[in-house]
């Protein structure tokens, strides 16, 4: 296998790409913590709580995703500099690490993606437990 300049060059975009996505789900999650908060402040439920702990949660994992994936492109880009400076030993092991850690972003990545549709099953549960009530109680 040749191993040149292009090769870690390829992992530029998607990394970034998968930066993108992480950011724009840790704004979301982040807005929906404050608007769950003040509403919670407001009025205080159960739920919420339950909700807020969840989304805590996720919020780290995601922060640890980008940890992960900024390390990653930052290797990316040490196993480039190595490269230019024509140590390609160097070079692999720094692409290898790349891969490896690129790769733990994305296994943290599924796990909020479980722990995203955990939260949602529950919502909806939420949604189905007194809709069962009001139809025994109509019986």
């Amino acid at each position: 296998m040749e191993f040149s300049l292009t090769t870690p060059a390829l992992l530029f975009p998607a990394i970034s790409l998968l930066l993108l996505a992480y950011t724009n789900r840790f704004s979301a999650i982040a807005a929906l913590i404050r608007e769950l908060y003040a509403r919670n402040q407001a009025a205080p439920h159960p739920h919420i709580d339950g909700q807020l702990r969840s989304l805590g949660r996720r919020i780290r994992l995601i922060r640890s995703m980008q940890v992960f994936g900024v390390a990653s492109f930052f290797s990316c880009v040490l196993c480039m500099f190595l490269l230019f400076l024509n140590l390609p030993l160097a070079a692999k092991v720094v692409f290898a690490a790349s891969l490896l850690l690129l790769l733990v972003s994305l296994a943290l990545s599924l796990r909020e993606v479980y722990l995203s549709v955990d939260a949602l099953s529950l919502q909806v549960h939420g949604f189905e437990a007194p809709a069962k009530k009001r139809k025994e109680k109509a019986r």
